[in-house]
């Protein structure tokens, strides 16, 4: 069961520095926002399924913050105070799409590319949250919340800038360094301590 029901799905991208950098790109001087749809959803041990257009599917772990109320033109403390909860997010990406197109929202909205779960946590310091991710029982992604370009108040604050933001919406916050290729037959899991772990099996899609 997926355990939320956002209005909006917003993603950030270059958020970790060493991720930047091994796609070869900079960190960008201000946040960079994108939108994932609700039909991307998936539930804790649904499948995630490779489509046919794309040769280069993968996993992003990443910390997702759930809204606990309304705000728009956020200050940094009301932004703070507007955190509802944490949950385990795996912004899947199509990335040689995303390499291809100008925008992203072909590369990272297909259906079953947002994995949630297993659990919205409360009463969390964002401060003290950790990402980690295991392909097939290896790890191959891990950092701490403190290691973000742009913190989670920052993100909120900004992302309110533009957009109001609602009870329940999802702001997926980055992924760290160490991203890969999925392949049929893969498990993968996200791992945020205290929330709990994401683990979701990867099929190719028929006819692939």
């Amino acid at each position: 069961m997926i355990p939320l029901k956002p209005g909006k799905i917003i993603g950030v991208g270059r958020n970790y520095l060493a991720h930047a950098l091994e796609l070869g790109n900079d960190v960008p001087p201000e946040p960079i926002i994108f939108l994932k749809p609700n039909t991307a959803l998936l539930e804790p041990g649904g499948v995630i399924l490779l489509p046919r257009v794309s040769e280069r599917v993968e996993f992003e772990a990443e910390i997702g913050v759930v809204l606990g109320r309304r705000l728009r033109h956020a200050t940094m403390e009301q932004a703070e105070k507007s955190i509802g909860g944490f949950t385990c997010v795996n912004d899947v990406t199509c990335r040689d799409l995303q390499q291809k197109d100008v925008q992203w929202s072909r590369a990272k909205g297909f259906d079953t590319f947002c994995p949630v779960g297993p659990r919205v946590a409360t009463g969390l310091d964002w401060r003290s949250l950790e990402v980690r991710a295991r392909v097939n029982g290896q790890e191959r992604q891990h950092a701490k919340a403190t290691d973000m370009h742009f913190s989670i108040p920052t993100l909120i604050a900004f992302i309110s800038g533009i957009m109001t933001l609602e009870p329940g919406d999802l702001i997926a916050t980055g992924t760290p360094a160490g991203t890969g290729r999925l392949i049929d037959g893969d498990v993968v899991e996200v791992e945020i301590p205290g929330v709990g772990v994401l683990s979701n099996p990867v099929r190719a899609e028929d006819g692939r």
